[in-house]
């Protein structure tokens, strides 16, 4: 009688893990590129950032406005696009089942939260650039001039950290919720109606510790319908940006428990 031995499961160490990192931010790149709605928030982000731009330099004649002003007006809009693709990053998986394989092909469930926050970086950081681009190059067709470009390498940089916090918080929502309309339609409905209720009652210092109230205001553009009281209980630009990466921290972190704690379907 011959007797059957079943073999153990290989073991994986620390080590395989790290190495495997590349790999998968390869493969996920790959995914979101092999998306259709990536190529369709890529194309948005340019109309979106061009009319926009273009309109308000041609538009907008109570104020004097140069290009180097105008070129990140829009980028509260990209920045929604960019926390909408991050979303599908992860739900896209999850709703056409193909999460449970690619947990099966690497186990480490850090190593894919890893390659999807990358992802997610990555996607705030070239639309953002491109919304930037193309902004610009709306506000020059709009006829107004350059303007002073000293600040301008600053403010990229801080609307850079705005659109690919915003992606963050993206991904997290799409990892906590797991169907992609769902997430996108929360997401939303509080970035544009919650918060802007919440604004109008609440006390003038909480509003800033909103979290896309205060995303917003990284980008130092000033709103029409702040109140003198908002206004004097302003934090100051590297606050804001702790306050919205918190939020994108906190939103990363429940996105990650939940992918430990929920089964692969």
């Amino acid at each position: 009688m011959t007797s059957i031995t079943a073999s153990a499961p290989a073991s994986r160490s620390r080590n395989d893990d790290l190495r495997a990192i590349p790999a998968v931010l390869r493969s996920e790149w790959i995914k979101v590129s092999s998306l259709r709605m990536s190529t369709v928030i890529l194309a948005l982000t340019v109309v979106v950032n061009g009319l926009a731009s273009w309109a308000t330099a041609t538009f907008v004649t109570d104020e004097v406005l140069t290009a180097a002003d105008v070129y990140i007006f829009p980028a509260v809009l990209t920045s929604v696009l960019a926390a909408i693709a991050s979303i599908l990053v992860f739900t896209s998986e999850a709703q056409h089942g193909t999460l449970a394989a690619t947990l099966t092909a690497r186990p480490a469930r850090w190593v894919i939260t890893v390659g999807k926050t990358v992802t997610a970086v990555g996607l705030g950081l070239v639309l953002g650039t491109v919304g930037m681009a193309v902004g610009l190059a709306g506000a020059l067709a709009g006829g107004v001039e350059l303007g002073d470009t000293a600040s301008m390498p600053s403010t990229t940089g801080w609307t850079l950290l705005f659109t690919s916090l915003a992606a963050l918080i993206g991904l997290g929502v799409g990892m906590t919720v797991r169907h992609s309309a769902g997430a996108v339609s929360g997401f939303l409905v509080w970035w544009f109606v919650a918060e802007n209720l919440i604004r109008a009652f609440a006390p003038p210092r909480s509003v800033h510790f909103l979290p896309f109230e205060a995303g917003y205001r990284i980008l130092e553009v000033g709103s029409d319908f702040d109140t003198p009281e908002i206004l004097a209980a302003s934090l100051t630009r590297p606050q804001y940006a702790l306050v919205f990466g918190g939020y994108a921290l906190i939103a990363l972190l429940l996105g990650t428990t939940l992918l430990y704690r929920r089964d692969t379907n």
